[in-house]
C-alpha cells in the first residue's frame, strides 16, 4: 500500500528526524490537547513517538505521517495497521495545526484517510481519547466514532476506546 495515496488534497509521507521542528511547532499549538495528555510535547517525547508501537506490531506497521499543503505541515496523523484485529487501523494521534482548526480540514482530511483505508481491506478504524476531552471526544463523534465502552487507565487518566465500522 502506498502511504502517499491517502489523500488527493495534501502530500503525504512519513514523517522523520528532518522534520522534528515542524513536528514540535505543529504539537505546541495544540495546548489543550496537552491540558489531558500531559506531560506537554518535547521533541524527546516526538522522537519516542515516532517509534512508540503496541504489542506484537512492527515499524512496517507503523505510519507517522504528515499532510502538506505548499509545503507547510498541515496535519500528522500515526497510523498502525492491522490492530488490534486485522481488519482494524489504529490511529495513535491525529492533530491538526491549530491555524487550520474549525475550517473542516481535519475532517476532509480524515475523510479521505478512512475512504483510502476502505480501499486497502479495511472494515474498522479505532483510537483512544484522553477522558474529559471535549475537543477530541467531540471531533472524533462529529466524524462518525462511537465508544466502544472500554477504558484503558494510564499514569495520567484514563483512555476512552471510540471506533468507527464501516
Amino acid at each position: 500500500m502506498d502511504i502517499q495515496n491517502i489523500s488527493v488534497t495534501y502530500q503525504v509521507r512519513r514523517l522523520n528526524h528532518e522534520d522534528l521542528e515542524q513536528i514540535y511547532l505543529l504539537s505546541c499549538s495544540n495546548p489543550e490537547f496537552y491540558q489531558y495528555h500531559p506531560p506537554f510535547v518535547t521533541r524527546e517525547s516526538i522522537l519516542e513517538d515516532m517509534t512508540a508501537l503496541p504489542p506484537g506490531k512492527s515499524l512496517e506497521d507503523k505510519f507517522y505521517i504528515g499532510f502538506w499543503k505548499d509545503n507547510v505541515l498541515t496535519a500528522l496523523m500515526d497510523l498502525i495497521w492491522a490492530y488490534p484485529e486485522r481488519d482494524t487501523a489504529f490511529i495513535g494521534l491525529f492533530m491538526v495545526h491549530a491555524s487550520f482548526q474549525a475550517q473542516g480540514i481535519g475532517s476532509a482530511i480524515f475523510d479521505e484517510a478512512w475512504e483510502f483505508l476502505i480501499k486497502s481491506g479495511f472494515t474498522r478504524i479505532r483510537l483512544a481519547v484522553d477522558q474529559g476531552n471535549p475537543q477530541s471526544e467531540g471531533f472524533w463523534s462529529k466524524n462518525g466514532f462511537h465508544k466502544t465502552g472500554e477504558l484503558f487507565p494510564w499514569e495520567q487518566g484514563c483512555y476512552i476506546v471510540m471506533e468507527k465500522v464501516r
